[in-house]
């Protein structure tokens, strides 16, 4: 009977703290899932002509700014004949807002809009055709709240 309510309490016991573990083992790996769809559905977009795609970028963390809060960034990194103003245009017509589809010249393999991690790039940067195509995404979860990734 004793070997019995030891059990028990083993177990009520072990429950509720593997389920806390998990959770929070779970915080990082939802938030940079997050960022990872934002990159997905920028690389989903087809490519203007006379372009080529070179790779996919994510973060999430706290990226600028100042204060609290996770923010996610997502894009692609592409090769073009293009100029700055043409792919701008392009990209617009698919931008939900202000923070959607944003293009900008890439010269090295630092992204340089993120101010408070590093993210860098694999590809050769070379010459004055590369450019990052980005998104801001957004959540407002728990998830985004416990992240200490964001603070």
């Amino acid at each position: 009977m004793m070997k019995k309510c030891k059990r028990i309490c083993k177990i009520a016991f072990g429950i509720p703290i593997a389920a806390i573990l998990i959770f929070m083992i779970s915080i990082p790996i939802v938030n940079d899932n997050i960022a990872d769809k934002t990159a997905e559905r920028i690389q989903q977009i087809e490519l203007p002509d006379n372009t080529q795609y070179l790779e996919t970028f994510s973060k999430a963390g706290k990226l600028s700014g100042n204060g609290n809060g996770m923010q996610y960034i997502g894009g692609i990194l592409i090769k073009s004949d293009l100029s700055l103003q043409d792919l701008q245009s392009y990209y617009s017509r698919y931008a939900k807002n202000e923070w959607d589809c944003i293009v900008e010249k890439q010269t090295d393999q630092n992204i340089s809009f993120i101010e408070h991690e590093t993210v860098s790039l694999n590809s050769d940067i070379n010459g004055d055709t590369c450019y990052v195509v980005y998104s801001w995404g957004d959540n407002d979860s728990l998830y985004s709240e416990l992240d200490l990734r964001g603070h």
